[in-house]
């Protein structure tokens, strides 16, 4: 659990506006409940932008109000709809959305979105001088500044489960299977899949293939009597790789077969663990508007809500947590 920083107030803004951007992530729909309501416990009004970037460029705002909210927490994906908005990459754009914004006497906006959403926000505020809160929300977990993101936990458990009930056939017909899991070029949802589903191997973005390793391992664990074998592959940029993976396994002796996940890990009701998040940097944004904060980015570091600027968070990678491949691959011996 979380406690929330007590903070000065020192502006009232009249308006705020919600974006919820880029890829869907579960726990988003629990931070706009809390934004909207704690907003208005203080006396702000709230609009939300429909399709991230987009509702902001076509002018598509829509008032909020304690039962708009409803019903939501326990929601996938966003009732406000996202969008990937190439227009909202120009200057000018980011200036006319300013002008419309201020003019609709909006003087607070708070993004929940991966990087991309997050560098947006970093420059709207710093272009246009509108105050901008941005909150990490993607099931990558890849997000620069913070040790968890809004949907990391649900997607780790959505294909937990998958994985659990992958190994019940794997073991059944004495087969490997190769389960793809999403996060683009990062590994964070491999990794935490892999050892907590007790993954023969990891397979991380980008990392060259051993196969003749891979074979080796294999083989050595049936001669151990184990006759069927789990691989993680994280989906990287090769689309084909895990298909390519099982065709190799397979001429060298194995039965293989590729599963992928896909967008499964996207959707769902969120876990206890990401509303409890989402609610807690969502209610805490609009303490940051109100105290005066601009340009920033809640995290989370060390189990403590922090404000990191987002010219240290837009752009930039996060490292995998160092030690943790290794211990999933002594535990899986």
């Amino acid at each position: 659990m979380w406690n929330l920083p007590v903070l000065p107030r020192v502006h009232q803004p009249r308006r705020l506006v919600i974006v919820t951007s880029g890829g869907d992530s579960p726990g988003m729909n629990s931070a706009i409940r809390a934004i909207v309501r704690s907003a208005i416990h203080q006396g702000i009004g709230v609009l939300g932008s429909d399709r991230g970037y987009t509702g902001l460029v076509d002018d598509e705002l829509r008032p909020m109000n304690t039962a708009s909210v409803g019903n939501i927490l326990h929601r996938g994906g966003t009732v406000l709809k996202s969008d990937r908005c190439d227009a909202f990459r120009q200057p000018d754009i980011r200036a006319r959305v300013a002008r419309q914004l201020r003019e609709r006497q909006v003087d607070g906006l708070i993004v929940i979105g991966g990087d991309g959403s997050l560098t947006g926000a970093h420059l709207l505020a710093t272009e246009t001088g509108l105050p901008v809160v941005g909150l990490p929300g993607t099931i990558d977990n890849d997000i620069s500044g913070t040790e968890d993101t809004i949907g990391f936990d649900t997607a780790v458990n959505t294909a937990l489960e998958a994985i659990d009930r992958i190994r019940d056939t794997a073991h059944s017909h004495e087969r490997v299977f190769l389960v793809e899991v999403m996060g683009r070029s990062s590994g964070f949802i491999a990794l935490a899949v892999g050892l907590a589903g007790g993954a023969e191997a990891i397979l991380l973005p980008d990392c060259r293939v051993d196969l003749p390793g891979l074979v080796r391992r294999l083989n050595l664990s049936k001669r151990r009597g184990k006759n069927s074998s789990l691989l993680v592959v994280a989906e990287g940029h090769d689309p084909r790789l895990t298909s390519r993976l099982a065709e190799q396994l397979s001429e060298n002796g194995h039965q293989a077969r590729a599963c992928i996940l896909g967008h499964i890990q996207r959707g769902g009701s969120p876990t206890g663990h990401d509303r409890l998040l989402a609610s807690a940097l969502g209610a805490s944004a609009v303490d940051h508007l109100c105290a005066g904060h601009s340009d920033i980015m809640l995290g989370i570091q060390r189990g403590v809500i922090t404000a990191v600027p987002l010219d240290e968070v837009a752009g930039r990678s996060k490292p995998l947590p160092t030690g943790i491949l290794e211990l999933a691959h002594i535990l899986a011996n």
